[in-house]
């Protein structure tokens, strides 16, 4: 009798800061390739990603395939007050919400802040996997985390998850796409 096949063959990581900086421009390349981004961005991303690993609560997993090759990668931290990200989603939250629900959702909150999977390497259940287990132990009582308007795996992803809209077509400073700013509870219910 042969064990059931798993839904990927790729194995799926903690990262430290160390780990992540040593394959930092693999993924900054990645989601260049996943969001459709310039390969300028890279130049651009490495520093702020490089940042990032240094708030509190960071955390990183990631998804190298057979090959050792970044397939998947996913990052946050807690969010907090003077943070470009929370002040822009803070400001448009109190554009639609009491300040007591504003509180509810950013009062303890942590950001996903990017996961991306390579396109390659899409629709076989990795992008769950990584968001799971970025989650699993997060700091928070919710997490929040934006991503550009339309019908995407990602969507699916989040709506299966329980995420629900804070903020529709939004529009972050410097940036003419709308996205949507969606949240939930944390812990993640297990999988069904």
């Amino acid at each position: 009798m042969t064990a059931a096949p798993s839904p990927h063959r790729d194995r799926v990581v903690e990262l430290s800061t160390d780990q992540l900086r040593t394959r930092l421009t693999e993924a900054v390349q990645l989601y260049v390739t996943a969001m459709g981004y310039s390969p300028s961005t890279v130049q651009q991303r490495a520093p702020m990603w490089s940042a990032h690993m240094l708030r509190p609560g960071w955390r990183c997993i990631a998804a190298f395939n057979s090959r050792d090759e970044l397939v998947g990668v996913g990052y946050g931290y807690l969010g907090t007050p003077g943070q470009w990200w929370h002040e822009q989603v803070h400001r448009g939250m109190l554009a639609t919400f009491p300040a007591a629900r504003v509180e509810e959702w950013m009062g303890h909150y942590f950001e996903l802040t990017e996961l991306h999977v390579r396109p390659d390497s899409q629709g076989r259940g990795l992008g769950e996997s990584i968001l799971r287990r970025l989650l699993d132990g997060a700091e928070g009582r919710t997490v929040l985390l934006s991503t550009p308007e339309g019908p995407t795996r990602a969507w699916t992803l989040y709506r299966r998850v329980g995420f629900v809209d804070l903020l529709r077509d939004y529009h972050f400073a410097g940036d003419s796409r709308p996205f949507a700013v969606l949240g939930r509870e944390l812990p993640l219910d297990a999988p069904t």
